[in-house]
């Protein structure tokens, strides 16, 4: 199995004794194509020979033992099945970069070569670098040059012969080493101290040193050189000196980069109905293989998780805890390890890649450490052996599906796979399951356990709708507040409580516009006007990134009437800023959390109530819990209504009743505002009065009437291209072939709202999968057909997206 998005597998040649090394799962350097390496992963050994082409020999081998076990293969070749991608495309996605080495192309000097006169600027510029340095990379001849396109001149240069290239492998991860200090074995008897102090008389920062060392070595711990440097306060250099002369030496042991302290604490007891929840989850584990827990926010679902955490170790097996949002994980991380202390790992993108690699092998290795995974969705490409639970926090969440790039899997489907393959059980907790789920559920499906009483029985909060348009007709708008939702934010600031404004756009206003003309500056590369983002005075386009200063005048007409539309996080946060002058306010949204702690630091500083009003997008209505909150307010309900999405209004429902959940949760009962301009909107009124069920009905019905999930399945292909003819010809042709094997059940071809990014035209069809038509067969019919299309010399060059579930 290669790293490349390719369907098939390949045969390369390997002597006896690597044939009986080698075991499944083992990584393998292999030649690939003109010039290229890549390590591959052993999924078969033997003897068959291929047909069509000559088999390879293998390179080297870059294992000792399996790095991958067979039940992961297993999982990974359902992925690639039911997601229609590539094995390499899983490969690449489940491993950390680590181990996915790639061929550098390294340039060496020919020693041979002295005629220098043949050689044309560009090649001389590489050759004079060749003789200051040994080697070269790509990456390094690309900067010397400052352009891209080197491989012409590099193509050039060997054809003169003056350069030699060969393709190396190397290996990325580097273990952390920690440097410590010991005594050298000449003093090792007890009377050196006082033997040492006199040889040192002269040097005071030595015999500082020294005593220094002295006193740490009373713990009879390792001493790391970094310690005693600040207890004895002396430089790296003193030490070094010291070690020359033979009364210190260095000494290195390999640590793991993430530690977490190894108190463990007795698990909270719970009350009597989590103990109810609990029991009945044990029940129905007893017959089925997945549960939903549906508990109303603030409900104690954690605690109910961590006693089914704590008998599952107790039987030595693994868990995984997945979670939809890497902000979740530093709150959730603080309350586990209070718990489980050492035995927990975490697994997220935000961390660095030699940190994962840690993890994988610790997971590999079955380690104590490693017996629960904390992670996003990319958690479930570990190599467990013996999992017992998975346990999907926020199941509803739309985080658990990846979109980009292939392969295009949702981790909470793919969770329950694993579960069977490892006869492990599955619970998905949420407050407000999503309809597919909850499907399940009343179909017997799944498990199904309610807990609808908040954690020390303090009430849901108060949910008011406030009406905007009647608010602006009688002229009681301050700038994009409600005079109520101003009197709750002071109400609640008086009393020294904290609270949260909820809106779903970040930047400060997403349309400039120009009052002469109403021409709106654009992104260059995509279909949507820029985003202005007032603290660095710049518009930015959030599909791709583009950004520039904001302009003065208007680039039509010329006029500098240049007035905001619309308003995003950092302008409701300026705007109480002049309103609230005395108290502070923070910001959390993808601008402010961009580091690895950035969230560990907003969520940090709103725990220890440093910041007083919280404005922030959707991340804040995830599972976040701060318990001097008492205010929530919803800026703007209706952006998140009129979406052209059939998941707009369940997703709304969600946000809104999740958002509402962060408001009281410990003592009061805490108040909500919700700012519309249609409070009689139904989803609106079903979260007033949170009401889940009366949701679920009603959207069930318009799913059966328009024929969507849980009832239909859904693929959707999107094809994309910079040449809009091309695309537009593509999908016509793509939508007959497809609807002569599907009928009515095609629909599209359609521009999605942003019909162009990163220069890129987009177009999509999406197929309707009806309940009784089988799933295997249609995506067989499918393959058939982008095969066909694929095979079209004029459609080879479009992007042919394949996207199944896309919801």
């Amino acid at each position: 199995m290669l790293p490349i998005p390719i369907q098939k597998t390949f045969t390369y040649s390997v002597t006896e004794e690597e044939a009986n090394f080698l075991k499944k799962g083992m990584r393998v350097a292999v030649s690939f194509g003109k010039s290229k390496m890549y390590s591959a992963l052993v999924l078969n050994i033997h003897q068959t020979k291929p047909v069509l082409y000559e088999a390879k020999d293998i390179h080297q081998i870059l294992d000792e033992v399996p790095l991958v076990n067979e039940l992961q293969l297993k999982h990974w070749q359902w992925i690639s099945n039911y997601y229609m991608c590539s094995l390499g495309d899983v490969y690449r996605a489940a491993l950390p970069s680590a181990f996915l080495l790639e061929s550098e192309t390294i340039i060496n000097k020919n020693e041979d070569f002295s005629d220098d006169a043949i050689l044309a600027d560009d090649e001389f510029l590489i050759f004079e670098a060749l003789q200051h340095q040994s080697q070269l990379t790509i990456h390094q001849v690309i900067a010397i040059l400052g352009k891209q396109k080197v491989m012409p001149i590099i193509n050039s240069l060997i054809k003169k012969e003056a350069i030699i290239i060969k393709e190396e492998i190397y290996e990325q991860y580097k273990p952390k080493l920690v440097k410590y200090v010991r005594l050298h074995s000449d003093y090792s008897s007890d009377d050196s101290l006082g033997k040492l102090l006199e040889e040192l008389s002269r040097a005071k920062k030595q015999r500082e040193a020294v005593l220094g060392f002295f006193q740490l070595s009373t713990s009879k711990k390792p001493i790391k050189a970094k310690d005693l440097e600040e207890k004895a306060s002396v430089s790296a250099s003193i030490l070094k000196s010291l070690v020359d002369k033979n009364i210190f030496e260095f000494y290195h042991i390999q640590t793991d980069r993430i530690e977490f302290n190894g108190d463990t604490n007795d698990l909270k007891v719970l009350n009597e109905f989590q103990e109810k929840a609990l029991t009945e989850i044990k029940e129905t584990f007893k017959e089925k293989d997945v549960t939903l827990l549906h508990g109303i926010t603030s409900s104690g679902k954690t605690e109910v998780y961590t006693k089914l955490i704590q008998e599952v170790l107790d039987q030595g097996k693994q868990v995984v805890f997945l979670l939809p949002e890497i902000a979740l994980t530093t709150q959730i991380i603080t309350r586990l390890q209070f718990y489980f202390g050492e035995q927990i790992s975490v697994f997220h993108s935000k961390y660095s890649m030699n940190e994962r690699v840690e993890v994988w092998n610790n997971v590999l290795e079955n380690k104590p450490k490693a017996r629960i995974i904390l992670g996003a969705r990319s958690s479930i490409f570990l190599p467990f052996s013996n999992l017992g639970l998975i346990v999907v926090d926020e199941e509803h969440e739309t985080s658990y599906k990846q979109f980009e790039p292939s392969p295009r899997y949702n981790a909470r489907d793919c969770a329950i796979v694993l579960a069977k393959l490892h006869n492990a059980k599955i619970l998905l907790g949420s407050a407000t399951p999503s309809l597919e789920t909850y499907f399940n559920a009343q179909q017997n499906k799944y498990g199904f356990v309610a807990l609808n009483r908040r954690h020390g029985n303090v009430q849901l909060p108060k949910i008011e709708l406030i009406d905007v348009k009647e608010k602006q007709r009688k002229k009681e708008m301050k700038g994009h507040f409600s005079d109520r939702l101003l009197k709750l934010i002071q109400e609640a600031l008086d009393l020294k409580e904290q609270v949260i404004l909820f809106q779903n756009r970040r930047g400060f206003s997403p349309v400039v516009e120009c009052n002469t003309c109403g021409v709106s500056p654009e992104c260059p590369n995509c279909d949507v006007s820029l985003t202005y983002h007032k603290f660095r005075n710049e518009l930015r386009c959030h599909y791709c990134n583009y950004q520039r200063a904001m302009p003065n005048s208007c680039g039509a007409c010329g006029s500098n009437t240049l007035d905001n539309k619309g308003f995003g996080t950092e302008q409701i946060e300026l705007e109480l800023t002049t309103l609230f002058p005395d108290f502070k306010i923070g910001r959390m949204d993808l601008d402010t959390t961009r580091g690895k702690y950035g969230y560990q630091k907003i969520i940090g500083a709103f725990e220890a109530k440093e910041i007083d009003v919280l404005v922030g997008t959707q991340m804040l209505s995830k599972g976040l819990d701060f318990e001097n909150v008492t205010l929530v307010g919803i800026i703007n309900a209706d952006s998140m209504l009129n979406f052209p999405d059939f998941r707009a209004h369940e997703r709304a429902y969600d946000m809104m009743v999740q958002v509402s959940g962060r408001a009281g949760r410990s003592k009061k009962q805490g108040n909500v505002a919700i700012q519309t301009y249609n409070p009689h909107h139904q989803i609106l009124q079903q979260v007033s009065t949170t009401n889940y069920a009366e949701m679920y009905k009603e959207q069930l019905q318009e799913r059966w009437q328009y024929k969507y999930p849980p009832y239909y399945r859904l693929i959707k292909i999107t094809l994309k291209h910079k040449d809009y003819n091309k695309v537009d010809s593509g999908v016509n042709w793509l939508f007959k072939a497809l609807s002569s094997s599907f009928g009515e059940h095609v629909l599209g071809p359609t521009a999605p709202a942003v019909s162009r990014v990163r220069n890129q035209y987009i177009k999509n069809i999406v197929i309707k999968i009806p309940p009784k038509q089988n799933l295997a067969q249609t995506k067989k019919q499918l393959q058939k057909i982008k095969d066909t299309f694929e095979a079209v010399k004029d459609f080879r060059p479009i992007r042919f997206i394949t996207d199944v579930d896309a919801y």
